[in-house]
């Protein structure tokens, strides 16, 4: 029997966040028809993850829908994990090539076109961690090769810098006309919405329900059981 994947989900007030990560799950349960998906939130939504986890019998790997490491991947997931009876946790999607997919296709979607005047922001939440910010620059350079060496910029909703507003004026400084917003973020939400409209040019949609973010789940819910047990979560894999 194979171990439960919980997806874990931050939680938000936008009645469209809910809705967009179940439709991920459901994707995921189309390419793995026989593993049980389960989905467990932070805060904000229900199910919180600590009921998810008293309903799932067995074994468990616990798959952060977060894009980078941060305080709830490296605190909260291992302390939930701790606390059932046999589960572990897997690393952040982020960064990974597959997430670079979906950031693509989602800019592509949007009506981003190569050309000498359109730069692109990676808009994320942002986070005090360090490391947090390190994912977001490695995502950001990932991101500008996958656009054939485009200018792209990480900048943050909030707890770090640069602000995005503050990217875009950058970028417009340096010649940039039309400036897109790559949304870093799984589902749609407050943060979302204004990194968005930010951009003046083509601000693309949170990742959602991409089916390249279904196979990075399940990629990462491989790695979580293929590796040795740990009580933290596994260091970032880009393959």
């Amino acid at each position: 029997m194979q171990p439960t994947l919980v997806a874990v989900a931050h939680g938000s007030r936008d009645p469209r966040a809910l809705p967009a990560v179940q439709a991920l799950l459901e994707r995921i349960r189309e390419l793995r028809p026989r593993l049980d998906v389960r989905l467990g939130h932070i805060e904000l939504n229900r199910p919180l993850l600590a009921d998810t986890l008293r309903r799932t019998p067995g074994p468990a790997v616990l798959v952060p829908l977060l894009l980078g490491r941060g305080y709830h991947v490296k605190r909260d997931l291992p302390a939930a994990a701790a606390r059932h009876a046999d589960a572990r946790v897997a690393a952040p999607l982020g960064p990974h090539p597959l997430l670079v997919e979906a950031l693509c296709e989602r800019l592509l979607e949007a009506g981003w076109s190569p050309d000498t005047h359109t730069a692109v922001v990676l808009a994320a939440a942002g986070s005090r961690d360090p490391d947090a910010e390190d994912d977001t620059r490695r995502t950001a350079a990932l991101l500008s090769e996958r656009l054939g060496g485009t200018a792209v910029v990480p900048a943050y909703a909030s707890a770090a810098a640069p602000a995005v507003p503050d990217a875009v004026r950058a970028l417009g400084a340096r010649g940039h006309r039309r400036v897109a917003v790559a949304s870093y973020f799984t589902a749609p939400g407050r943060f979302a919405a204004q990194c968005a409209a930010a951009a003046t040019g083509p601000a693309a949609a949170p990742l959602g329900d991409h089916p390249a973010l279904a196979r990075l789940v399940l990629r990462r819910y491989e790695q979580a059981l293929a590796a040795p047990r740990a009580g933290t979560p596994l260091e970032l894999a880009t393959a």
